[in-house]
């Protein structure tokens, strides 16, 4: 089975790796040299190369690929385990209402932070965002597990039911944020609600690394245990999987990731949903394979849909949530009626 899993994964590096040298070089800005030479020296920053290929390389289109693979690997791995915890491929991030939650806490650090960061340390008010939304995505992902599961079981249709009704109260308390809003801050609410990776920099990128990498040492080798817990908890609990702490870790971890890229991202829906569809359709329900896989098969498809965001209506931008909503709604009525076919 490793072997298996090395093969596929190196398949998928082999794609993703392709994707992003196509990415950096699609857009509306053309740069001046076509060739191998041109792009190894454009690549190396050599002495000859033109001073704007060298920003639109470095400073826009290799920061925006780079966070598209970081928000895309983190999404897909959090859908993956929440759906692996819940036990049910229904449980993303985004439709259980963790997503809206963290945007309410972002749209609220946007309208009102100006008159709550004069008490607070000023070492936090650059990253006052991020923990806001952070904070938001961990409520609300507490309350959904608490109100969704009983004696180690979660019915689907409270765990759906409660994501509607975060959905519909975080909407509200967005929609009255957006009110309250001037001019300057309704674009940037904006701006969150559709979702984009234009504010991709090297400082976001950074941030989302360590997020990423912290958040994986602990989740991405969880394959083994999300399986046994498939059997049922205390089953697991009699392989000797600690149960309890590795749904301690999935819920903290998984609003640490969702919070995060909705700080620097804003809303981006369905990665978490559609991922693990596909993977699952291959490997059935074998966390082993599909939690690694994830990892690179989200920063495709994220990849992909922010090339197609930023060249289908050129020189304009279709935000990239409306793209993954579009890709994920079809998906998500597929589920749905495998589901109704299993009852």
């Amino acid at each position: 089975m490793q072997k298996k899993l090395t093969v596929y994964l190196v398949l998928l590096l082999i794609a993703l790796f392709l994707l992003s040298i196509a990415a950096l070089f699609i857009g509306v800005y053309q740069f001046e040299g076509h060739d191998l030479q041109a792009i190894r020296d454009l690549i190396l920053h050599k002495p000859n190369v033109n001073a704007s290929d060298y920003y639109v390389f470095y400073q826009i289109r290799l920061p925006r690929v780079v966070l598209a693979i970081l928000i895309g690997s983190g999404l897909a791995v959090a859908g993956t385990c929440l759906q692996g915890m819940f036990k049910n491929p229904l449980a993303s991030p985004d439709l259980i209402g963790i997503t809206s939650g963290a945007v309410l806490f972002a749209a609220f650090t946007i309208v009102l932070g100006s008159a709550i960061k004069p008490y607070l340390p000023e070492s936090i008010h650059y990253s006052l965002l991020s923990i806001m939304s952070f904070v938001g995505a961990l409520i609300t992902m507490s309350f959904v597990y608490k109100m969704s599961t009983v004696d180690s079981r979660t019915n689907i249709v409270v765990l759906l039911l409660s994501g509607v009704a975060i959905t519909a109260l975080t909407g509200a308390a967005t929609g009255l944020l957006i009110y309250l809003s001037t001019e300057e801050q309704l674009r940037d609410l904006t701006f969150w609600t559709l979702g984009s990776l234009a504010g991709a920099n090297w400082t976001t990128n950074l941030i989302m690394a360590v997020v990423i990498l912290v958040s994986f040492s602990f989740l991405i080798n969880k394959g083994k245990a999300l399986n046994a817990m498939m059997l049922g908890e205390k089953d697991a609990e009699h392989l000797g999987i600690p149960v309890e702490k590795i749904k301690r870790r999935i819920v903290i971890f998984s609003a640490l990731i969702v919070g995060t890229a909705v700080a620097f991202a804003g809303t981006i829906g369905f990665v978490g949903l559609i991922v693990p569809y596909i993977l699952r359709l291959v490997f059935k329900s074998n966390y082993y394979l599909i939690l690694p896989l994830s990892a690179v098969l989200g920063s495709i498809l994220l990849l992909t849909a922010d090339t197609l965001s930023r060249t289908l209506v050129a020189p304009s931008e279709i935000p990239i949530g409306i793209l993954t909503a579009i890709m994920g709604a079809p998906i998500f009525i597929a589920i749905l009626i495998r589901f109704k076919k299993s009852l």
